[in-house]
């Protein structure tokens, strides 16, 4: 029997997900958070192999989430289970650990097929989300998480001098990343790569 830890900030969409995976005899949901620290704590409790994790949550992210279950649970499996597939997104998935990255129109059966592949260790991606990795590793701009959250910040109007404190890191470093996404995306300033990364799907729309 697999279990399944649920973690969603709409009690609907927990509710809805308990009731497709009540009908694999395989899977068994045995708890259910419905915030990034509720998931710690519940993960903590009921022990289990598979978690679906929101990525966004009030108070706290699914990738926060995914680090501290990983860090207390090694042997745990994290699928993010979301609506948003941009490219930032999943990368912090991914580098969080996480085992799979699905999408929420996904049916019954590719569900209970993905948690079913995330217990046995295997990596589960939604093939729209499988194509926007694949078209990362090809893409010659290469941005790393760091540069990728520096730029996020220049996108919600923060200075250099409030990201470095939002990031807890000098201006100077501020500086050094927005010097190299200048360059990997071939622009002269702010703007420029703000509206580059939109483009590309690299920043999340606002």
């Amino acid at each position: 029997m697999i279990r399944v830890l649920l973690v969603d900030d709409h009690p609907v969409v927990r509710e809805g997900l308990r009731g497709m995976l009540g009908a694999e005899a395989d899977i068994e949901v045995v708890g259910e958070a419905g915030s990034a620290a509720e998931a710690v704590v519940a993960a903590r409790a009921c022990d289990p192999d598979v978690v679906l994790m929101d990525l966004r949550m009030p108070n706290g992210d699914g990738v926060a989430a995914t680090l501290a279950v990983l860090a207390q649970q090694p042997r745990c499996r994290v699928v993010v289970l979301t609506t948003y597939e941009n490219d930032a997104d999943i990368l912090r998935a991914v580098e969080a650990g996480a085992t799979g990255y699905l999408l929420k129109d996904a049916g019954r059966a590719e569900l209970a097929q993905a948690i079913r592949a995330a217990a046995r260790g295997e990596t589960v991606l939604a093939p729209s989300v499988a194509a926007k990795l694949v078209s990362r590793l090809r893409s010659p701009v290469g941005l790393t998480s760091r540069e990728i959250e520096v730029l996020r910040l220049v996108g919600a109007g923060r200075t250099n001098a409030e990201i470095g404190r939002a990031l807890l890191i000098s201006e100077a470093t501020v500086k050094t990343h927005l010097l190299r996404t200048f360059g990997k995306l071939g622009v002269s300033d702010r703007t420029a790569a703000v509206t580059a990364a939109l483009q590309r799907g690299i920043l999340p729309p606002y």
